[in-house]
C-alpha cells in the first residue's frame, strides 16, 4: 500500500532537488545577489498569501522579529547568495551534493551548542561525512578555475543551514505558539528586506528588466516553488509522516538534481562526486540511527530536560 504522505514527500524532493537547476539557469544571466533576492521576495509573497488566506496574522513580538533577523542571515541571506555564487563555477549536481551535507552540519552545530548529546555513533557519522566531503572535493587532484571556490561556497551555504537550524531549534522552533507557516513567512520577509538593502548597497539593481523569459521562469520556480510552496508542502508531510521520516528527503535531492542537470543542462559529473555523495548519505544515515537510540541519563539530566520542556 502506498503511504498517503509519499506523493507529497516525492514532490518535495523533486522541487528542492530542481532548485539547483533553477539557480544555474538564473545565475548565468543575473548577479548572485539578484538571484537570492528574487527567490526570497517571491517566496515571502507566497507565504504571506498563505498566512492571509488562513486567517492568521504576522507576530508582533519585537524580540521574535529580532530572532528572525539573526536566523535569516544564516538560513536565507547568506546560503542563498553562496549557492548562487557557487553555481557560477560548479554544476547544479555538485551544488545539490554539498546541500546534502546540511544534516551533518546541523548535528555539528547542535553538538557545539550542547543542545544534543555527543555519542560515539554521532561522532563516527561526522567523521565519515568529513571523509565524504574530501571525496567530493577530490582533494588528490587539482581543481580548475574557480571550482574550489565554488565548492567551498556551496559547502559554506550548507554550514549556514546547519547553524541556522541549530539557532531556530534553540530560540524559535518549539518555543513559540505561532504555527510554522507564520514563522516561515516572518523569517523570509526579514531576509527579503536584508537582501534588498545589501543588493542596493552593492550597487546592483534589484531586478534586471532585460533578462530573458527563461530567467524569470526560473526565478518563479525557485522562489514560488522551491522557497514558498515547498515549505507548505514540508509542513504537510511532517504532520503525516513525522519529522524524522521527512528529514530523509535529503537523500533524494542529488538524484533529482542529477536528472535535471545532466539531462537538460548537459552537465558532466566525475566519478568521485556521486561516490562522495554516497559516503555523505551513509554518514547521515549513521547519525540519524544514532539519534534514534535512547541515551541513558541520570536523575540530574532528566530534571534539566523536564525543566527545558516546561519553559517551552
Amino acid at each position: 500500500m502506498v503511504k498517503p504522505w509519499l506523493p507529497g514527500f516525492l514532490l518535495l524532493a523533486a522541487i528542492w532537488g530542481n532548485s539547483f537547476f533553477f539557480i544555474k539557469v538564473a545565475v548565468d544571466v543575473l548577479h548572485p545577489l539578484q538571484v537570492s533576492f528574487g527567490r526570497m521576495a517571491i517566496g515571502a509573497l507566497v507565504l504571506l498569501l498563505a498566512v492571509l488566506l488562513s486567517g492568521r496574522r504576522l507576530p508582533r513580538d519585537p524580540r521574535l522579529w529580532g530572532h528572525f533577523q539573526l536566523a535569516s542571515i544564516v538560513l536565507t541571506t547568506l546560503p542563498f547568495t553562496l549557492f548562487a555564487y557557487g553555481e557560477q563555477y560548479v554544476s547544479s549536481v555538485v551544488a545539490a551534493i554539498w546541500n546534502a551535507t546540511t544534516p551533518l552540519c546541523t548535528l555539528a552545530f547542535t553538538l557545539l551548542l550542547r543542545t544534543e548529546k555527543a555519542t560515539s555513533g554521532r561522532v563516527a557519522g561526522l567523521g565519515l561525512g568529513f571523509a565524504g566531503v574530501m571525496v567530493v572535493l577530490g582533494v588528490w587532484q587539482p581543481m580548475a578555475g574557480g571550482q574550489l571556490g565554488g565548492s567551498l561556497a556551496c559547502f559554506g551555504a550548507a554550514a549556514c543551514y546547519g547553524l541556522g537550524g541549530a539557532y531556530m531549534g534553540r530560540f524559535i522552533t518549539g518555543r513559540r505558539p505561532e504555527p510554522p507557516v507564520v514563522l516561515a513567512a516572518g523569517q523570509l520577509l526579514s531576509g527579503a528586506v536584508q537582501l534588498a538593502v545589501i543588493t542596493l548597497l552593492a550597487g546592483v539593481p534589484l531586478v534586471d528588466p532585460h533578462a530573458p523569459a527563461v530567467v524569470w521562469w526560473s526565478l518563479a520556480g525557485l522562489g514560488g516553488l522551491g522557497t514558498g510552496v515547498a515549505y507548505l508542502l514540508l509542513y504537510w508531510v511532517q504532520v503525516r509522516a513525522g519529522v524524522t521520516t521527512t528529514s530523509t528527503v535529503t537523500y533524494l535531492l542529488p538524484v533529482f538534481a542529477a536528472i535535471s542537470g545532466v539531462v537538460i543542462l548537459g552537465e558532466r559529473i566525475s566519478w568521485n562526486q556521486p561516490a562522495g555523495a554516497l559516503v555523505i548519505l551513509a554518514a547521515i544515515a549513521l547519525t540519524q540511527r544514532a539519534a534514534r537510540r535512547p541515551v541513558p541519563v541520570g536523575p540530574e539530566q532528566s530534571a534539566r530536560s523536564a525543566d527545558a520542556r516546561g519553559t517551552g
